[in-house]
Order: structure tokens, then sequence, then C-alpha cells
């Protein structure tokens, strides 16, 4: 599967790992992230890899900025694969659900479940023209019930329905939408999640290469509406 792809969150961490590894695949790429230093630092990196990349700083819960990612994989093409990776934390430290802040849970849900539906619904003309997949990442926090991981883990349970409602729904048009658990790694992000403790005993994004490599190969019409672990054993985890 080639095209144009997009992937949020690309400016370090898990984002960073699939843009280089989608860009290392021959694909045309579009990267976001809401700091342009760490974006530019990307696009940089991948520039020898004689495909076209593309770095549009800002945030996916503005609806302009998302217009113009699409604005952009449509000039270059027409979008194909769509990685909603941009994801926010939520309050840190990580507070106890009942004594979390509303006004900052909602924040987080427009990172984590609004912004990549919005996205989804406004790349739709160009993912039914190309046959398209949509990754959502998720997390093991969804399926847990962990402590102080509520804010978090509800919006990416949220968005794991969402991508099994959505691949039902966009299944006749031929629009394709999976949600992957990357599993514990050690970015930013976790270390923020485990603010003054060690965390080198986790492995750094790059183990999820070898499952990207495998996803790319497959017929998103056959993979649609799945869940998938990305340090798994069983890559597929049955609904």
């Amino acid at each position: 599967m080639k095209g144009v792809a997009l992937v949020t969150g690309a400016g370090r961490g898990l984002g960073r790992i699939i843009a280089t590894f989608l860009a290392g695949q021959g694909r045309d790429i579009v990267i976001t992230a809401r700091t342009p230093t760490e974006l530019h630092d990307v696009a940089q990196f991948l520039e020898g890899n004689d495909v076209r990349v593309v770095p549009i700083p800002g945030d996916i819960t503005d609806p302009a900025h998302r217009t113009r990612l699409l604005q952009q994989t449509r000039a270059m093409g027409s979008l194909s694969l769509l990685v909603n990776n941009a994801s926010d934390l939520g309050e840190i430290p990580r507070p106890e659900l009942a004594l979390a802040s509303l006004k900052r849970f909602r924040l987080t849900l427009e990172t984590n479940l609004v912004a990549p539906i919005a996205l989804i619904q406004e790349s739709l003309p160009q993912l039914e023209q190309t046959r398209g997949l949509v990754v959502n990442i998720s997390s093991d926090a969804s399926q847990g019930g962990y402590e102080r991981w509520g804010i978090y883990g509800s919006s990416k349970a949220a968005l794991d329905l969402a991508s099994k409602t959505l691949a039902a729904e966009l299944k006749p048009r031929h629009i394709s939408v999976v949600s992957v658990d990357p599993g514990d790694m050690r970015t930013r992000m976790h270390q923020d999640a485990f603010l003054g403790e060690d965390i080198s005993d986790r492995p750094l994004p790059e183990v999820t290469l070898p499952f990207w490599a495998w996803l790319v190969g497959q017929d998103p019409e056959r993979i649609t509406g799945m869940r998938y672990q990305a340090q798994g054993t069983l890559w597929e985890v049955p609904a």
C-alpha cells in the first residue's frame, strides 16, 4: 500500500519512529506536531529517503490546522494512510479520576478522541478514493482500569470503540480502520506519567518496527475493525 501518509504527533517518540519507517518505505508523508523545532528536525532527518516530507506544525484540535493538513495531502496526491498518534496524557501528576479537573479532562478528550474523529471525517473523500487505512493509536490503559489512569485510559477506550464503529460503518466505502496499542515504551510521555521514576527498563519505540512492517503489508479490508498489540506475542487480539 503506497500513497500519501499523514502522521500526527510525529515530532518525537512513537510518531517519529512511524514517520521514519514510512518514509523508508518510499511513502510521501505529511507530519505534524505542536513543537515546530522537533517537527522540522524530523523532516530534515528524513530528507535522505528520496520522498516528499512536509512538516506542518500545529494543534490537531484546531479545525483550521486539520484542514491545512488535508489540503496538503490532497496536493501531494491523496491520503491513503492516516495515523492518529498525537495524544495528551492529561493532568500531571496523574490524579484520581474522582478528583480530576473536568476542564482539563475535556482537553484530553479533544486531543485523544474528538480530533482524530474530526480528522477522519474530513479525510473521507481522500480515503475513499485510495481505499485507505486509518490507524488510531490506543493504549493498554484503555483496558485496565489502572489507578490514576482514568483520564487517559477512558479517552483511549472511547477511541477503541470509535475505531470499531467506524470500521463497520465505513466498510461499504472501502475505508479501513484499526486501533493499535503500542505497549509501554521509553518516551517523554511515559516519563511524564511516571515522574521521577526510572523508566530505562522500557524499550524504545523502535521495538514496534516489526509490527509496522507487518501492518502495512496487509490488505486493509482484511484487517479492518481489529485491535492490535504492537509488542504482543500475537499481534491480532480478539475483539
